[in-house]
């Protein structure tokens, strides 16, 4: 289970409420029915599509006679172990989550954190059962995982997904899953937020709060409504030690359907989940910005600035516009805007009003992919240069995406890594995300240029090479 530690605990609360429950009838139940109110009925509904999830992986580490002498770590740190002396040693292991079944073909649902790195995947039912399992899409920027069970034609217990989108702040809810590895265990609560986007736990920070308890190995189980529907996946708790708070925050159904959505499409051979992009760059609305605009209060998204390529450029929204909702939602910040906006199929098209010179106007916007042009033309650099290792590609938008950096509305051009192989030369000076910008004083606008300018040795020996990291530009200096 996900945790993050609060910055700030010490809160007071002072109350000048009367006490008035002494004046207020106290009520009993008023009939046997009402005495025997349970939520078993829901749990023996539900209970038998919650799984446990078990994965094992092999870690090896490679072990030296003198990798604990302060002397020699002094020189290597934690690299001096694995420089290629010394034995290696292999290790296996294990650990546990939550999963649900979702459709009774064997389609189960849980967190990408719960299965990540594993070689070996077990699914075991309520009932004992126990199925081989394999990854079907992994959606990290979610952190939903779509697990799938050959169940030889058998028919598995499920729970279907419901809509999120119905639900109440104070609404009922339940939380099942397998806590610290005690057993199945049931959790109740109400919903206490929605839309909670102010987390940083995932890449999209949109999340359903509840007070149901969700403990470490929660993880990947189901938030369920008292229809029985999944209205979300468990994936974090605000805690200070790893136990529940009475705090925790569930991924809403709409994006663990948008990730099943990916099993229709595959991409170099394996399924991926490929979302609307805007190519905007937006911010918040402040009290300040919002007292310019005329509003009575701070809401909305305000776009700063356009991509060329971008869906809402061409749809006529423009910098300076303030868009207010997407396909009927009111929009907060940006991280709902870029949620509502993830849940919407490729190929279709989302509702957006904006508000531009204190009047509204509706437009309709195209989910597209992030486009690929230019073309990559990946490069893996050979030869004796301090690249040697590494694979260039152009900079595109669809680049930028999956590497999750840059200013979407940004035109990126350049060339930028995205590979190193083990044990190359390259491993020393750079890593996946670097931007090759220099070579020797050769600007690098394509892998053509740095593929030539790399063939080239430098001057007396020497190189010289720019990258930039982060935002930042460094020179590497090598001779």
């Amino acid at each position: 289970m996900r945790r993050f530690l609060p910055l700030l605990l010490g809160v007071c609360v002072f109350s000048s409420m009367p006490a008035l429950a002494q004046d207020m009838p106290r009520l009993v139940p008023q009939s046997q029915a009402q005495v025997n109110l349970s939520f078993a009925p829901l749990v023996q509904k539900v209970a038998p599509a919650v799984v446990n999830i078990y994965t094992s992986r092999t870690i090896t580490r490679r072990t030296h006679p003198f990798m604990s002498d302060p002397f020699f770590e002094q020189f290597f740190g934690d690299a001096f172990p694995y420089s290629g002396g010394g034995l290696t040693r292999q290790k296996v292991e294990n650990a546990l989550g939550s999963g649900v079944i979702v459709d009774a073909a064997g389609v189960v649902i849980t967190n990408v954190h719960v299965i990540d790195g594993a070689d070996e995947i077990r699914v075991v039912l309520s009932d004992g059962r126990e199925f081989p399992a394999r990854v079907s899409v992994r959606d990290e920027p979610s952190d939903i995982a779509v697990l799938r069970v050959d169940t030889g034609g058998e028919k598995l217990p499920f729970a279907p997904l419901r809509a999120s989108e119905t639900a109440q702040v104070g609404d009922l809810v339940l939380a099942i899953g397998n806590p610290f590895g005690v057993g199945q265990t049931v959790t109740s609560g109400i919903i206490s937020a929605l839309a909670r986007s102010s987390l940083n736990i995932n890449d999209f920070n949109f999340f359903i709060q509840t007070d149901a308890a969700i403990n470490p190995g929660n993880s990947g189980g189901p938030l369920v409504a008292m229809d029985g529907g999944v209205i979300g996946i468990n994936t974090a708790i605000y805690s200070r030690d790893g136990g529940s708070l009475g705090i925790g925050f569930a991924v809403p159904s709409e994006m663990v359907m948008s990730v099943m959505d990916a099993e229709d499409n595959t991409v170099d051979g394996s399924r991926s989940v490929v979302r609307p992009w805007l190519g905007i760059t937006a911010q918040s609305v402040s009290a300040d910005i919002a007292e310019s605009l005329g509003l009575d209060r701070p809401a909305g998204v305000l776009v700063a600035k356009l991509h060329t390529a971008s869906p809402l450029h061409k749809a006529g929204v423009k910098a300076g516009d303030l868009i207010v909702a997407v396909n009927g939602h009111t929009i907060v910040d940006p991280s709902e805007m870029k949620y509502r906006m993830a849940t919407t199929k490729i190929g279709g098209k989302a509702d957006m009003t904006i508000l531009r010179q204190g009047k509204t106007r509706d437009v309709k916007v195209a989910a597209i992919a992030p486009p690929d042009e230019p073309a990559r033309k990946k490069q893996l650099i050979k030869g004796e240069n301090p690249l040697s290792g590494a694979t260039l590609v152009n900079m595109n938008p669809a680049v930028v995406a999956e590497l999750g950096f840059g200013d979407a509305s940004d035109d990126h051009a350049g060339v930028v890594v995205v590979g190193v192989e083990d044990r190359s030369i390259a491993t020393r000076f750079v890593r996946p995300g670097d931007k090759v910008v220099e070579v020797n004083g050769v600007v690098i606008g394509n892998t053509d240029d740095a593929k030539q300018a790399l063939a080239r040795a430098g001057r007396g020996g020497v190189w010289a090479i720019t990258l930039e990291r982060n935002g930042r530009k460094q020179q590497i200096v090598i001779r």
